[in-house]
C-alpha cells in the first residue's frame, strides 16, 4: 500500500483515502460517478480533502476524505506534477542561476 500510494504522488496524482468505516459501498458509489475534489489554499500532509461524486442522474455524493500525500516533499512533487517535473524544475532553476 505505501508503494502504490508514494508511486501515485510521484506521478502527480493525489491519492485520497475515506475514513474509518466509510466507503463506496457505504456512500452509495459504483465507479460511475464523476469526482470533483476541492483543494485547500494551502495543502499540507494529510488535508481533509471535499469530494463531491456526481452521479449520471444528477445527484451528487458530498464526503470528506483524507489526503495521503504524507510529507512535505510529496506536496512540492503533487505540485509540481510530479516527481519528473520537480526534478526538471530544479536542473532549469539551478543552470539559470549559474549563467
Amino acid at each position: 500500500e505505501r508503494i502504490h500510494r508514494s508511486n501515485l504522488v510521484f506521478m502527480g496524482v493525489m491519492p485520497l483515502e475515506f475514513p474509518k468505516g466509510q466507503g463506496a459501498a457505504s456512500l452509495g458509489l459504483d465507479g460511475t460517478e464523476v469526482f470533483d475534489i476541492s483543494l485547500p489554499a494551502e495543502l499540507g500532509p494529510g488535508a481533509d480533502i471535499k469530494v463531491s461524486a456526481r452521479k449520471s442522474d444528477g445527484t451528487a455524493v458530498t464526503f470528506v476524505a483524507r489526503c495521503r500525500i504524507d510529507t512535505p516533499v510529496e506536496v512540492e512533487y503533487y505540485r509540481n506534477g510530479g516527481i519528473l517535473q520537480t526534478v526538471i524544475r530544479r536542473m532549469l532553476n539551478t543552470e539559470g542561476a549559474a549563467v
